[in-house]
Formats: structure tokens, C-alpha cells, sequence
């Protein structure tokens, strides 16, 4: 059985889960242009998790897929948080907060688990690793199909042999958070996506790039199954990307994307802007703890209208994306 035959859609597209960016409309209309939606769940509670999947329900009796932020277990380094919030002050004054309250995330995993179990939801995504035995078992246990996220061939074989249904090949092009979790090594889509097919018996998605239907056709000759497509559907009219973001990313040029760990202390590709510049030289905190350090400057940054601080996460493909609603998107593909 191929991929779509598994997960039910049509086309062999799945739209890229963009925690953040993700709304009900925009996961449901993806899944009703024929290609697999996926609810961005990652900064989310275990009942956000349940209404927003109970609201993509009411637009779609279509499959779709709740990707999940896989916990890591990093050791908080006092100093270092506050040399990272320090290094922010700069940016925080020029946003009227000098100072500003920035309280530490706790992971709702475990609950999210649960929720998409009860809610019956077929498809369940990972990144940023792989989850223990006993929470794998459970969701094949309840018949949800999963797949994982690889940045190198030695973790989609750690996917693989952890018993997850499928794996994204995420090449180094690929916008927002790398799914990083042996090492950093950063491969290209052209070099991973063959590796990865020959070293694994489960079915390979391709990411990173992919901006048209020649994109897709030649993922799929170099063995994925399907693509995720993220950059390509981020001015999309159901998107819930800030306007301002919107506008970011369709006057964007070629070349004008960078990786930075400014933003969350995880490598991310967005385009470059001053934030990324002012924060080269000052300390960062490790993911999640630079993400809660920011999250006040980015919605601030938001509020009175200054991309310059805020997080725009892209693909180097972006200079390629359009307008228009996801079905009129997705078409560029099929």
C-alpha cells in the first residue's frame, strides 16, 4: 500500500504542520484540496490541542494529521538565561518594554497523546525526536498511523527502527525549526532524500524547497512518496500568518533566508532580518528556554507592526511563493 493509499488523500502532498501559523481553516482546506493537513500543535495544551482539533472536524470529514514537539530533556543553565535575556534588552527597549515578564513552558505531550487518541485522529506527526516505546505502542495501539522527522540518514534509520509508520526527510532548505535530534549536521535534500530511501523500508517524505509540481515530480523520481509543503502555502488566505509576515515572504527575494537559534535556541531557516543581525554576537539560551525569553518580544513586535523583531520563518524556496487560497496553491502542484 503507497502512502496516500495509507493516510487517504489523494494527492501526494502533505501541508507542513507550522505551529504557529496553523488555523482550522487552513488545516481543514488543506485537507479538502485532497492533500493530508496537519494541525501545528507544538506550543499547544492538551485541551487547545482537543478544541482545535474539534474545530477542524466541523470543516472537513477529510483525514488530517496533529504533528507534536517531541520533549527534550535539557538542564537549565541559570547564568546562561540570564546573560541570553540581558542580550535581548536592546530589542526589548526599542519595543517600549524594557523588561518583561517571560515565564518558562512546560510540555503538554503526554496530555496531547491522550487527546489525539480520544479524539480519534488517524495521523500523528513528530519532530525534534523520536517518542518513547511505551507512547509509540500506545498510539498504534489505538490505529493512529505515525511518522517521524529526519535531518540526517542515521536519524530517519532511528525512525525507522523505533517502529513509526513513515519519516519526512527535512533537507537543509526546509523553513522553520530543523527536526534535529542526533547532532546538527546540515544535508541537502538532494543528498538526504536518496540515502534515506535506500537505508529504510517505510515510506520517505520529502521537505525543503519544494515549490511546483517540477519540484515534486522530481522528489518523487528520487524516491519520497510524497512532499511537505510549508513556504508555498504560507500567503495562503486560510494561513494564519500575521499579515505583516505575509507580506515578508511574497517580497522576498532569492537568497534571503539564514539558520538562526536567535529566536528559540533551535536551529530555524526564516529570513533575515534585524533581529537575527542584532542577537549574532550575544548569548543564547537552549530551546525552549530562548522561545519563552522571545515570545513576549515577538507578539509585541506583532502588535505595533515591526517585522524587523518578529520570527518569520521561510524556506529557501520563498522568493517562489504566491497568494491566493490553499486549493488555488496546491494546483500549482497537481
Amino acid at each position: 500500500m503507497t502512502f496516500t493509499e495509507t493516510v487517504g488523500i489523494q494527492h501526494p502532498i502533505i501541508q507542513a504542520p507550522m505551529a504557529g501559523v496553523t488555523t482550522p481553516e487552513f488545516v481543514a482546506a488543506s485537507s479538502n484540496a485532497g492533500i493530508l493537513g496537519s494541525v501545528g500543535a507544538g506550543y499547544l495544551s492538551g485541551e487547545a490541542t482537543r478544541n482545535f482539533i474539534r474545530e477542524v472536524k466541523k470543516l472537513t470529514d477529510k483525514p488530517f494529521a496533529v504533528n507534536l514537539f517531541v520533549p527534550e530533556d535539557v538542564k537549565m543553565n541559570q547564568e546562561l538565561l540570564r546573560q541570553a535575556y540581558l542580550g535581548l534588552q536592546p530589542i526589548g527597549k526599542r519595543l517600549g518594554m524594557p523588561f518583561w515578564k517571560a515565564p518558562l513552558s512546560e510540555s503538554d505531550f503526554d496530555e496531547q497523546v491522550d487527546v489525539i487518541i480520544e479524539e480519534g485522529v488517524p495521523i500523528c506527526s513528530f519532530t525534534f525526536g523520536i517518542p518513547d516505546p511505551r507512547t509509540i505502542q500506545k498510539l498504534k495501539n489505538a490505529g493512529v498511523v505515525l511518522i517521524g522527522t529526519a535531518t540526517t540518514k542515521e536519524e530517519a534509520i532511528a525512525v525507522k527502527n523505533a517502529g513509526v509508520n513513515a519519516v519526512v526527510a527535512q533537507g537543509s532548505e526546509a523553513g522553520g525549526h530543523r527536526g534535529s535530534f542526533i547532532g546538527e549536521e546540515l544535508v541537502s535534500l538532494a543528498e538526504l532524500l536518496p540515502s534515506i530511501a535506500e537505508a529504510v523500508g517505510i515510506p520517505v517524505i520529502a521537505a525543503g524547497g519544494i515549490a511546483n509540481k517540477e519540484h515534486l515530480e522530481l522528489q518523487l523520481s528520487r524516491g519520497a512518496q510524497a512532499v511537505q509543503i510549508g513556504t508555498a502555502l504560507l500567503a495562503a488566505e486560510e494561513s494564519g500568518a500575521h499579515p505583516l509576515y505575509k507580506e515578508a515572504v511574497l517580497a522576498s527575494t532569492d537568497n534571503s533566508t539564514v539558520l538562526t537559534k536567535a529566536f528559540s535556541g533551535k536551529s530555524a531557516r526564516g529570513i533575515r532580518n534585524e533581529f537575527i543581525d542584532i542577537t549574532a554576537s550575544v548569548p543564547i539560551a537552549p530551546y525552549p528556554y530562548q522561545n519563552d525569553l522571545t515570545k513576549k518580544i515577538r507578539s509585541q513586535a506583532a502588535k505595533l507592526g515591526k517585522p524587523e523583531f518578529m520570527s518569520l520563518w521561510a524556506g529557501e524556496s520563498v522568493h517562489e511563493t504566491t497568494g491566493g487560497t490553499v486549493k488555488e496553491i496546491i494546483g500549482v502542484f497537481l
